[in-house]
């Protein structure tokens, strides 16, 4: 018998690192107050009073010191887990995910592997400051050697980080701050692992193909729900590797597709999968594929967000621009 949990997203993760952290002793935890202050979002809250600081590593406000750091764990055997306090700051730490986190497996030929899960909160939603509410999801994406994962709910939350853990390769766990506490769901309470490149068909339906993931995935399945509109929601859960198969499937079902993201529309993961869908399934479609994004502009103040991130308004607009055409 599975026992339960009700758990939010940070909960969830919390219980995901304890398990990893009792699991394998060269998991370390670092970054900018995750030990003391357990995280600016409390994430690993209590984890320094059960593993010690040596486990648990208060670092520098230094985000490439972090970054490479970890490299050189993983290079000498551990498996670290890195916080970016804000996904916005890991720009500063971009050169050593990209020039060597990314290329190691590569560069020695499969000899060196870098295994290292390397969490971040992103995008808006809750009124922080302007490198507090990034989405840099497709960035990362074009980095070849780099997995990219963003869950939207507890449950995926807690699995995909579990899986994470048992994987060889640098991965970026993005955890979508605006889900951190909005809503609890019914979770296992031990180890179990939610598949990375694999998406969920988080509802099922004959008109369209919505695709989605993070922040967005819950507000397109409310506003399905709310206007009874017959729809294949596709929660993406990895950005990288994505779920092409999933995704081509669904469509060709259904014939239309709308991809719904907080990021910036230009050059984004919708247009991505709008050029995919393009490419293998042109045929199939009965109007042309449509996206739903953020302004390709930077992010607002915080006074000014809810003009910049879709709303459940902006979806159903484009899902009857979409049926119509």
């Amino acid at each position: 018998m599975v026992n339960l949990m009700l758990a939010n997203m940070v909960t969830a993760l919390n219980n995901a690192l304890d398990l990893c952290l009792n699991e394998s002793s060269d998991i370390i935890v670092l970054g900018e107050d995750v030990g003391k202050d357990g995280g600016v979002f409390r994430v690993t809250d209590g984890l320094i009073k059960k593993y010690g600081p040596d486990r648990i590593v208060d670092t520098p406000l230094a985000e490439s010191s972090i970054i490479g750091t970890s490299i050189g764990m993983a290079i000498a055997g551990m498996h670290p887990f890195p916080e970016i306090q804000f996904g916005g700051f890991s720009y500063i730490g971009f050169d050593q995910l990209a020039a060597h986190a990314a290329r190691y497996r590569s560069r020695t030929m499969g000899n060196i592997q870098i295994p290292m899960v390397v969490r971040m909160p992103v995008s808006g939603g809750v009124r922080t400051l302007e490198h507090h509410s990034e989405s840099p999801e497709a960035l990362f994406s074009h980095i070849g050697g780099l997995i990219v994962v963003e869950p939207s709910t507890p449950y995926d939350a807690k699995g995909l980080l579990i899986k994470a853990a048992h994987s060889k390769d640098p991965i970026l766990f993005l955890e979508p701050t605006k889900l951190y506490r909005l809503f609890k769901q019914e979770i296992p309470d031990g180890m179990y692992e939610v598949p990375i490149g694999k998406a969920n068909l988080a509802k099922e339906g004959d008109d369209l193909t919505i695709i989605t993931y993070g922040t967005m995935a819950r507000e397109v399945q409310k506003t399905v729900e709310e206007n009874n509109i017959s729809a294949d929601v596709l929660d993406l859960r990895t950005i990288n590797p994505i779920d092409e198969s999933a995704i081509l499937k669904s469509v060709k079902k259904t014939g239309r597709a709308l991809i719904v993201h907080e990021a910036s529309l230009s050059f984004g993961v919708g247009a991505e999968i709008s050029a995919r869908i393009g490419e293998k399934c042109l045929y199939d479609l009965k109007s042309p594929v449509m996206r739903v994004g953020g302004f390709s502009f930077p992010y607002p103040f915080s006074g000014d967000e809810d003009y910049w991130v879709p709303n459940r308004n902006k979806v159903l607009y484009y899902i009857k621009k979409l049926m119509d055409s």
